[in-house]
């Protein structure tokens, strides 16, 4: 019976495990939420690219992109567009909390997003593009022809246009067409996509759910969440289910590189990692040897180059700055009297106004900076000339100049001649006869190696 009592333990342990297993909860589903918040540029589509791939990777059920961004770059843009369309897991799109927008940028990352949500109380549109150097896309208003001074006439829809004008016709066009059909592949109202890029249009949440430009409205992440599940969404050529009950919301943070992209990508770092290279760089060939201005400047110049490869810089500007740069190291050498520091200071300020020669929000230099930078630059051009001016007026320190009217005492001294200690050294001098050792002097004058004295008058002695 032993055996039999045994094996019916064993089967009993095995069923009481199996129910307590039936029991335990699966672990719950993750969805990963990436915040966009301010400026899109290429830091924010290089994260948003390892987000997807990491959600990808860790099976998450969707990501939700959590957008408040006044627009961006539009090679920035299109990135992370493409890696939506590719995502093989649902994204969701929510702008919010509010008071969040989706300017310009945002507006075609909403369109793209499998699902499109809006919080009350923000707003999207505005998806004009506008050219590096350009005004803003959009009617052209009539008038004279910037190169010939002819009247312009009124074009027609689809006509080609001329100069900047064209130009600008051809890529709001493509801008036009490329929304639009971001709106036709997710079902959402097209027309009012290509107002937006045409007209410069916007909306505000609640209007954008009435005209079918975003899917639902929802007060806060929880609150989308709940209205996700059962949702239907198309996938490529296949229909998924949404099942969003039980979803755990975890918020993926920026990485060392993220935080290291935005910082060095910024229009006012870019622009103060330029000076400093360049200065470093000057300091180092003025005094050889020391290092560390040298590896300092040539690390800011190159991390400044990187932002410039991937920053709409003006050219134009780029050379302002170095130009102004180039013209106050000149002003320290040469000395002329501050014509080439005033002239650099200007060149450094108007540079950088035009060195991100854009209109895409969040990608120009801080007039504050541009203004600190030509202050700092005229501050240290009046300290060089008031140190030249100073310099000028001070004694000789070399040459036989140098001697006069300074104090010797007298060591030996017969007939008019004799030796004097002058700054701890031996000189011959002559003077009057009635010298006597021990008896202190002023030098008047030198000859060669013989210096002149002569006694101390009487205000020299009450000195």
């Amino acid at each position: 019976m032993a055996p039999v009592a045994t094996l019916l333990a064993i089967v009993a342990l095995a069923l009481a495990a199996a129910e307590t297993n039936a029991q335990m909860p699966e672990s719950a589903p993750r969805a990963f939420v990436l915040d966009v918040e301010g400026p899109i540029g290429p830091a924010t589509s290089d994260w948003l690219h390892r987000g997807f791939e990491r959600a990808e990777a860790e099976g998450a059920a969707f990501v939700v992109l959590r957008l408040d961004t006044p627009g961006g770059l539009d090679t920035a843009m299109r990135d992370i567009i493409r890696d939506i369309l590719a995502s093989r897991i649902p994204v969701v799109a929510w702008v919010g909390p509010g008071g969040a927008r989706a300017a310009s940028a945002g507006t075609y990352i909403l369109y793209a997003a499998h699902v499109a949500a809006m919080a009350p109380g923000t707003n999207l549109g505005a998806a004009t593009p506008v050219a590096i150097g350009g005004l803003p896309g959009g009617p052209q208003p009539e008038g004279d022809d910037d190169r010939t001074g002819e009247k312009d006439e009124p074009r027609r829809t689809g006509e080609p246009g001329r100069g900047h004008a064209g130009m600008m016709d051809k890529v709001i066009n493509d801008a036009a067409a490329y929304l639009r059909s971001l709106a036709k592949m997710r079902g959402r109202n097209a027309e009012w996509a290509e107002k937006a890029v045409r007209e410069a249009a916007s909306l505000a949440a609640e209007e954008a759910l009435a005209l079918g430009v975003v899917d639902l409205l929802a007060a806060d992440l929880d609150d989308l969440v709940r209205q996700l599940d059962g949702r239907e969404i198309a996938m490529g050529r296949t229909t998924l289910r949404l099942r969003s009950t039980g979803v755990v919301l975890e918020r993926l943070e920026p990485d060392w590189r993220a935080r290291l992209l935005q910082i060095v990508t910024n229009p006012n770092v870019a622009y103060i990692l330029l000076l400093i290279g360049i200065y470093g760089i000057v300091l180092e060939f003025y005094s050889p040897g020391l290092t560390g201005p040298g590896l300092i400047g040539a690390i800011s110049l190159l991390l400044a180059l990187y932002a410039f490869q991937v920053l709409p810089v003006s050219y134009a500007g780029l050379a302002l700055v170095l130009l102004g740069a180039t013209l106050l190291v000149a002003e320290a050498f040469i000395g002329t009297f501050g014509v080439l520091g005033v002239a650099g200071v200007a060149a450094l300020a108007v540079g950088a106004i035009m060195l991100f020669d854009t209109e895409a929000p969040g990608f120009q230099v801080s007039i504050w900076l541009a203004a600190g930078v030509a202050a700092g630059g005229g501050s240290l051009l009046l300290l060089t000339m008031a140190m030249v001016a100073r310099s000028r007026n001070r004694p000789v320190a070399i040459g036989p100049e140098r001697v006069t009217q300074e104090r010797a005492r007298v060591l030996e001294w017969q007939d008019g001649r004799g030796t004097v200690l002058f700054e701890g050294e031996r000189w011959a001098a002559r003077g009057p006869r009635l010298l006597a050792a021990g008896q202190d002097v002023r030098v008047v004058g030198r000859d060669g190696l013989v210096l002149e004295v002569a006694p101390l008058d009487a205000a020299s002695r009450r000195e």
